[in-house]
């Protein structure tokens, strides 16, 4: 292969571990690669939202955007972390023959508390907990999250007996500690154990290589596993374990799904000669829910925890999908919009200098006239959407900043003219045009769209607002005290929730799933 396959990664040390395995095996095979490590989510370059793409996984997302854009050619995943439905355009390519597949009780002193009543023990996953609390019903379960080091390092600066990790992680890289011990009696989650990658569904050349890394039984088993989870789950987190194995010839599945207190657990065991094994997820599936399974993902859809998460903006069935487990999330629009009707006086002549500082000015515009209509010679912008929106549907934009303040003192220096024509909200913030005629620049303000608060007040439950506009948090106050925490989108959101939040945080990038990160960081 003449190109260089790029290759990405997570930046945590398990990921790129994992990473530079795929990468081994493909210089062995004499094939050039780069790593690409990701921690950021950015915006996606296409036409269609995240959500009609299908990407979903928080532990995913980064890298199937990257993809998409066009920034690697492939993508090294812990398979257990993939979602179930690949994304559109996206397909499995490879998996690396399986490490430990066990999960690892790592001890705080030594294991004489297994036979305590009472102990403490740490997970992040509701599958151990859930399995956990099945065998020992009376020990205290407390959330663990974090990469694998922090994990180990908080077990050592606690008091608690005990933590669960999965022997792969730790086994990779070099840190199990000599006294921990795997439990072969808790079935781990569909796919642990594995490295898998993903690439372009479009990119038939790169799909060849990598079928050359690809381990046969190790893609049978991790696919009967991940089949029994889709056939169970139905959008829902459950406490689900799947293990299938291949010995002498014959294929083993153990399935198990349990309530999530531990009380109620359904298992089923199956063995079917390799090559009579298609049906077998289904099978046992099949069996899990004719049992009580249906009644018990029934309840365990009902059973939610309050809300402590509340968006400004309603939030799609798939970022929804992007919230931790510790997070319950609603969500309703804050702010509804009406677009006016533009008067054609504004648009009789060519305008030199348009400023637009949100897309609901350019939905305005486009609703009254055609991109013909529309002849403006040098335009303005504020966000890269806003921008992306304007070239595709208008025509090309100058320049464009973060937020309407620093477009403002770049127009101060930069500006053809002494004019512009600002098509705005009837609620705006006043930095644009204060800065632009305190400098001597006419703003002639054309009310594009009308901005109605609309906000309810919220469950005491909540403990921190998702905003995405200053006229959000404008509109929160009106019914709402500022108590919490203020997620926002941006830096100018950010200026205005800091007016009424002592704790204001900003996301990495303007995007609603990264203002999703941010919650999740904070419930980490």
């Amino acid at each position: 292969m003449s190109k260089i396959i790029r290759i990405g990664t997570r930046d945590s040390a398990l990921a790129l571990y994992q990473a530079k395995t795929v990468q081994n095996q493909l210089k062995e095979l004499g094939h050039q690669t780069v790593l690409v490590p990701l921690k950021s989510t950015g915006d996606i370059v296409l036409d269609k939202p995240l959500h009609e793409l299908g990407i979903t996984g928080i532990f995913t997302r980064t890298l199937d955007i990257a993809m998409l854009n066009g920034d690697i050619d492939i993508a090294v995943h812990s398979f257990k972390d993939v979602p179930t439905q690949l994304p559109t355009g996206i397909v499995q390519a490879a998996v690396v023959k399986r490490g430990n597949v066990r999960d690892t009780l790592v001890f705080k002193n030594n294991e004489e508390f297994l036979g305590s009543r009472d102990a403490i023990i740490a997970t992040g996953s509701l599958r151990r907990r859930a399995q956990w609390l099945n065998r020992f019903p009376t020990h205290t379960i407390v959330d663990l999250r974090g990469n694998v080091n922090t994990r180990l390092q908080k077990l050592e600066d606690s008091d608690w007996n005990g933590a669960i990790f999965a022997a792969a992680g730790i086994g990779r890289l070099d840190i199990r500690p000599e006294d921990a011990v795997n439990l072969d009696w808790m079935i781990p989650a569909p796919a642990q154990g594995t490295i898998m990658v993903v690439a372009l569904e479009e990119d038939t050349e790169t799909i060849e290589i990598l079928a050359e890394i690809n381990h046969k039984e190790t893609e049978i088993c991790t696919k009967i596993e991940r089949d029994f989870l889709r056939k169970l789950e139905g959008g829902c987190t459950a406490p689900i374990g799947a293990l299938a194995f291949i010995k002498d010839e014959e294929l083993t599945f153990e399935g198990i799904l349990l309530s999530k207190d531990g009380t109620k657990k359904i298992e089923v065991k199956r063995v079917k000669a390799v090559g009579e094994h298609h049906d077998i997820a289904d099978w046992c599936a099949n069996y899990i829910l004719d049992r009580g399974g249906n009644r018990l993902m029934d309840e365990l859809k009902e059973s939610h925890v309050k809300t402590n998460i509340y968006s400004t903006k309603s939030l799609t069935e798939d970022q929804r999908f992007l919230f931790s487990d510790k997070v319950k999330a609603e969500s309703s629009d804050f702010v509804k919009i009406s677009l006016n009707r533009i008067h054609p006086r504004f648009l009789k002549n060519e305008i030199e200098n348009v400023v637009i500082t949100s897309q609901n000015a350019v939905e305005a515009l486009l609703t009254n006239y055609s991109a013909v209509e529309l002849q403006f010679k040098n335009i303005y912008c504020v966000g890269r959407r806003t921008k992306k929106m304007i070239e595709k549907r208008i025509g090309e934009v100058l320049h464009t900043e973060k937020n309407a303040k620093k477009l403002a003192e770049y127009l101060v220096d930069f500006i053809e003219g002494t004019e512009v024509t600002y098509f705005c909200s009837d609620v705006r913030l006043d930095d644009l045009p204060e800065i632009l005629t305190k400098s001597g620049i006419k703003v002639n303000e054309v009310e594009a769209y009308q901005t109605k608060l609309d906000s309810i007040e919220l469950p005491e439950t909540v403990e921190g607002v998702m905003f995405y506009s200053p006229s959000t948090v404008q509109s929160y106050k009106k019914e709402n005290e500022g108590t919490g925490i203020a997620f926002c989108i941006g830096e100018t959101t950010a200026k205005e929730a800091s007016k009424h939040f002592d704790d204001v945080r900003i996301a990495k990038v303007p995007t609603v799933e990264s203002v999703i990160e941010l919650v999740n960081e904070h419930y980490t």
